[in-house]
């Protein structure tokens, strides 16, 4: 997949309308930057529509060893060239996943209290592919109420070890914590037998420790039929009990 096809289904992810604008608060988080130690994350200010970098932190070149006055100056094409060729089509889907959640499930008023978390690998300044977990809070929204601009924070991880493609949805609640409201990994095909869209809602309800009773007031169906689904899941996935499956589904807890 090339840069002309990525930036086709990226448009395609967020497609926004009116023009959006960097506010006052955002401009603090900029000004702040210099006040940062160093370490081994840093964080950019994404404009989806103009699929650019408002800006870069000072940290960039120390994690990763790319000249961010480039990165700014030719945006977020110059940055998916870097990407890992396998990792692009399912960085794709989890980004078409999260927006679509967010717009079928999340209440216009509650997505500002919405964060995200996705990962991939990228080509650093020594030519070697990093894992980079990016986790972005919108700040900006479009005239309905779409996430256009957003505060991205990497983290940069040795390239060791190959992480699995995952990505979650959190929802900051009325406890001041953050609760995950969507999870699904895309580099494992144990999701991917024949799982109708309703198991993999109650799956996702699983990993949350919810029982089939909240499962079922969730999704408003019986707890009967919870249970239908649970031993339909793990005939299908040939998993003995529902313990073993969210185990699995729980192996690399950084995106749980």
């Amino acid at each position: 997949m090339n840069t002309e096809q990525i930036e086709q289904a990226y448009g395609q992810i967020f497609s926004s309308y009116d023009n959006p604008f960097l506010s006052e608060h955002i401009k603090k988080i900029i000004e702040s930057d210099v006040y940062l130690p160093y370490n081994s994350t840093f964080f950019c200010i994404t404009n989806t529509q103009t699929l650019s970098f408002e800006y870069i932190s000072k940290n960039m070149a120390a994690c990763i060893g790319l000249d961010p006055d480039e990165l700014k100056h030719k945006g977020m094409r110059f940055f998916w060239a870097k990407m890992h060729p396998e990792d692009i089509e399912q960085w794709l889907t989890a980004l078409n996943d999260l927006m679509n959640f967010t717009l079928d499930t999340i209440p216009e008023k509650d997505r500002n209290q919405m964060t995200y978390t996705w990962n991939y690998r990228i080509k650093n300044g020594q030519n070697k592919y990093v894992n980079i977990i990016q986790n972005t809070t919108p700040l900006e929204f479009d005239e309905n109420n779409k996430p256009i601009i957003g505060l991205a924070h990497y983290t940069v991880l040795g390239y060791e070890t190959h992480l699995p493609v995952c990505c979650s949805a959190k929802f900051l609640n009325e406890h001041k914590e953050y609760e995950t409201l969507y999870f699904n990994n895309y580099s494992q095909k144990l999701l991917n037998s024949g799982i109708s869209n309703r198991e993999r809602d109650i799956i996702r309800l699983l990993v949350l420790n919810k029982s089939s009773k909240e499962i079922a007031e969730k999704l408003n169906i019986s707890p009967n039929t919870v249970d239908t689904h649970r031993r339909n899941i793990l005939k299908k996935l040939n998993i003995s009990s529902t313990g073993e499956l969210v185990g699995m589904l729980r192996l690399n807890q950084n995106f749980i």
